[in-house]
């Protein structure tokens, strides 16, 4: 007896138009399981349903890449392949001789001839393999966005006016993937580090595909609480300050800035450290004291804009979404702080430092969700 399955496929490679249609309508009609159907049972289109369910699974995709990316830095694994194949490198050495011709390219570069001339091929392997994995999720990444892309529009899934919001997203990541590359060519040079202003700008492509992405799906996900033609988009300052501070950690990580300064709340001796700004303003950029100075004055400030607008808004607003954006967003904060605070004095550790890394697109996330709740407060329906 021939299955269900067996009749569908038949249908559909048959060229039976209409009986693959129906096909594929059985399986668009069948009940989801109870974790999709929860995930948005409140949107009532379906189209923006599905759509946001999408872009929910690869937000959270891109902010498993950004945190192994944090850890690849943190063990300083991301030298480790010296070759950039988009297609073969999806392939790790499989054979004793795969690993050697591998290890014997990484040779050849600084990273080994001055720092890791000790190292033994185990050692490699270990390095290798946080840098493999996060190239080939990164390649994961775009998989997971680009073919179901292509299948929402050719469904007719996409709203005219989402359509050019889903493109940027995907040329941003694009993008993303080539500043990563151009990172590690940096470290592959007489310096055998990469460079802190690729290295931030590559973390930022990736938080910024990441907070417009989680933008989107907000919009999505609260269609009673449409965007204002004459909405005053103040909120979304705060959102470019906690960006802006996350460029600053980029620095930090860097130069490896985090490391001069093991201490907390001085700096040392003193809460004014030696040496500040000694080059001139380029030392904001390039020189580890003012680099981690400017960081915690940066942390600092933002304690205390987010604290009193959070308190502010939590006191006066009436919107229950409000309320709790203003609440999410000090627990945010303070969690954030906390591992800041706690990266430092276990002279960052790297299970600490990379949930400080992640705590920092937490609190953006958290920060998004008020900016979106703040700007459609008097707009919901």
């Amino acid at each position: 007896m021939v299955s269900e399955w067996g009749r569908r496929f038949y249908g559909i490679c048959s060229n039976n138009t209409e009986f693959a249609w129906e096909s594929v309508k059985i399986r668009r009609d069948k009940k989801p399981t109870l974790g999709v159907r929860l995930m948005y049972s409140h949107v009532d289109d379906p189209n923006d349903r599905w759509i946001a369910r999408w872009l929910t699974v690869c937000a959270a995709v891109i902010f498993g890449m950004i945190l192994l990316g944090g850890v690849t830095r943190l063990t300083d694994s991301g030298l480790s392949m010296v070759e950039w194949n988009p297609i073969m490198g999806t392939i790790p050495p499989l054979s004793q001789e795969d690993w050697e011709l591998a290890f014997e390219k990484y040779k050849q570069y600084p990273e080994y001839q001055k720092i890791n001339y000790n190292m033994e091929l185990s050692g490699f392997k270990t390095i290798f393999m946080y840098e493999y994995l996060h190239r080939v999720l990164g390649r994961l990444i775009g998989l997971l966005y680009f073919l179901p892309l292509v299948y929402v529009v050719m469904r007719g899934m996409v709203k005219p006016a989402l359509m050019p919001k889903l493109l940027l997203l995907f040329v941003l990541g694009g993008c993303q993937g080539l500043m990563g590359w151009y990172m590690v060519k940096s470290g592959l040079v007489d310096r055998p580090d990469v460079s802190q202003y690729r290295l931030t700008a590559h973390l930022g492509l990736a938080v910024l595909v990441y907070g417009y992405m989680t933008w989107l799906i907000l919009r999505l996900t609260a269609p009673k609480r449409p965007l204002p033609p004459m909405a005053s988009y103040r909120p979304l300052i705060l959102v470019a300050l906690i960006y802006l501070m996350i460029l600053s950690g980029g620095f930090v990580a860097g130069t490896d800035a985090g490391y001069s300064y093991p201490t907390w709340p001085l700096m040392g001796e003193t809460f004014l450290p030696p040496a500040l700004y000694a080059d001139g303003w380029i030392s904001a950029f390039e020189q580890v004291t003012t680099i981690q100075f400017n960081h915690r004055m940066f942390a600092y400030s933002l304690v205390v804009i987010v604290l009193t607008i959070g308190i502010g808004n939590y006191r006066a607003s009436s919107d229950g979404r409000v309320r709790l954006a203003s609440l999410l967003l000090m627990a945010a904060l303070t969690f954030q702080v906390v591992l800041g605070i706690s990266a430092l004095l276990t002279h960052i550790a790297i299970p600490v430092a990379a949930a400080h890394q992640s705590g920092a697109i937490i609190l953006l996330t958290a920060t998004l969700f008020f900016a979106h709740a703040r700007i459609t407060e008097r707009s919901r329906i």
